[in-house]
């Protein structure tokens, strides 16, 4: 098997044949441009948030001035109570996050598509997985290539079973393992649990039955071949993700 080829699966785990791997796996692997992509998606991706212009001042106030043997804050006008100040109950902020602050970062273009391919030939270094902290079996050649029925499997029990056949299945029970509780407030806001990224499946077209099949396995991601971004081959920044292509998708990828 040439230095480039690695082998066909079929659903059933057996090798059928081998294939040769196009040209966007030999690009040099540049980790400081997959880094660099995938923190400018990241920001990218940040939603503007912030308080109310008013909230904190909606108040009727005034200052008594010196000479009560108080402090001298602003303080209801119908009242004795502290009120607006950043340090008092009810107060405004003292410097909140504004809502027109610009989160995005700019990438060139081919900087951009570089480091989309750059993350592709992580994908074949067996090495560069394993380093990921992936779990296979020994003899495995990456990306992991599977016949296109692979596609039509519609049941969570049946792309499991499939994926055991392969040889992948132990990384789908580091995922599961890896579910935790997140530290810090993040528990209070929708976020509660972290976990870990597991197998990527990438397919030929959206409509494929496997997006069903496969959405309730731990930490497992499908996309089809046109929707491939930085984010999604390294997830974090970190480049040799464990991939499941379809031969199908395959050739889309040596179409780039």
């Amino acid at each position: 098997m040439a230095k480039n080829s690695v082998n066909v699966y079929s659903v059933k785990g057996d090798v059928v044949r081998s294939v040769e791997l196009p040209s966007a796996f030999e690009v040099e692997f540049r980790p400081d441009l997959i880094h660099r992509a995938v923190v400018a998606e990241q920001a990218n991706k940040r939603q503007a948030y912030g308080p109310s212009p008013t909230a904190g001042v909606r108040h009727s106030v005034s200052q008594w001035g010196k000479g009560r043997g108080v402090s001298r804050v602003q303080r209801l006008s119908q009242g004795s109570k502290a009120a607006e100040s950043p340090n008092n109950v009810g107060g405004r902020r003292a410097f909140p996050p504004k809502p027109e602050k610009d989160y995005s970062k700019k990438v060139n273009r081919k900087e951009r598509q570089k480091a989309r391919l750059s993350a592709l030939a992580a994908m074949a270094d067996v090495e560069i997985v394993r380093q990921r902290g992936h779990l296979f079996d020994e003899g495995i050649t990456t990306p992991v290539i599977v016949e296109d029925v692979f596609e039509s499997l519609s049941t969570t029990a049946e792309v499991y079973e499939a994926l055991d056949m392969i040889g992948v299945s132990a990384d789908l029970g580091r995922a599961k393992d890896g579910r935790k509780i997140r530290p810090g407030r993040g528990k209070m806001r929708s976020r509660r649990h972290k976990g870990k990224r597991s197998v990527l499946l990438v397919v030929s077209a959206l409509e494929a039955p496997l997006f069903k099949g496969a959405g309730n396995l731990p930490g497992v991601e499908i996309v089809s071949a046109d929707g491939l971004n930085t984010g999604r081959l390294a997830p974090g920044g970190m480049p040799g993700r464990l991939a499941v292509f379809s031969e199908s998708a395959l050739k889309m990828i040596g179409e780039w």
